[in-house]
């Protein structure tokens, strides 16, 4: 059954012209961008959740914030939630710092660090959600895509046809079953794109819903609770450094 339709397939692709051939190459295309993002973004989940994981039995065994600041110095955050962790602590230690005499920081604390915290939230949601709206265009376009090829295909076996003049059954229905392979292959790469597509919103509103709960707590810590102490280190900020480490 492979050799049969190697062999609709080469001969799909010998008696169609540049246009055909050009539409089999973006489906080409749409396909291996379709399975390396499902790869990369599966992997790069998976690793996420692991170092999530990780970070949070250390967040909450930790004494005070002061020790988790001083880990998170040693360690620079590698996923979003000990990247909240760090932005929040360095906030509150620039407000005491700084207290409310520049633009940046006007404000109480709390004010203050709903912002910042707000910036790394809007941030991690941009990162995390990259390339799904590459899967969602191909999933929803790859079938109009091939559909077309079909319908290029179709029309030139039908013109073949016709200046050949023989018009029998046999010699209609081989180009033409040959042209919707084309469909096929464009419902091929669509169906892949839509499954990870779903699966990676899901994926991703279940971990933002956790990290808004969790930004809650530290929230919580940073301004009512267990304050961070000056003996930490803090790099020296100046005005709108927050916004930029944040971007790193």
């Amino acid at each position: 059954m492979d050799g049969n339709q190697a062999v609709g397939i080469a001969s799909f692709l010998s008696q169609t012209d540049s246009i055909g051939k050009a539409i089999v190459v973006v489906l080409v295309i749409m396909s291996l961008a379709t399975w390396y993002l499902i790869i990369t973004k599966a992997v790069q989940m998976l690793l996420m959740r692991r170092r999530t994981a990780a970070f949070l039995r250390s967040f909450w065994d930790a004494p005070s914030l002061h020790a988790v600041g001083a880990r998170l110095e040693q360690h620079h955050p590698d996923e979003p939630f000990s990247h909240l962790t760090w932005h929040g602590i360095v906030a509150a230690r620039h407000h005491r710092q700084h207290g409310a005499d520049k633009l940046d920081v006007a404000g109480n604390t709390a004010e203050f660090l709903t912002r910042a915290m707000r910036r790394v939230i809007d941030e991690e949601t941009a990162r995390i959600e990259s390339g799904l709206t590459t899967l969602a265009s191909i999933g929803s376009t790859a079938p109009f895509v091939g559909l077309f090829g079909t319908v290029w295909g179709v029309y030139h076996a039908l013109i073949n046809i016709g200046m050949s003049g023989q018009g029998t059954l046999d010699k209609v229905a081989g180009p033409v079953g040959e042209a919707l392979i084309m469909t096929a292959a464009g419902l091929a790469v669509a169906i892949p794109a839509v499954l990870a597509y779903n699966a990676f919103v899901r994926s991703n509103r279940v971990v933002l819903a956790q990290l808004d709960s969790f930004a809650h707590d530290l929230f919580s810590f940073l301004v009512t609770g267990s304050h961070v102490e000056a003996g930490v280190a803090a790099p020296a900020l100046k005005p709108g450094a927050l916004a930029a480490s944040g971007t790193a």
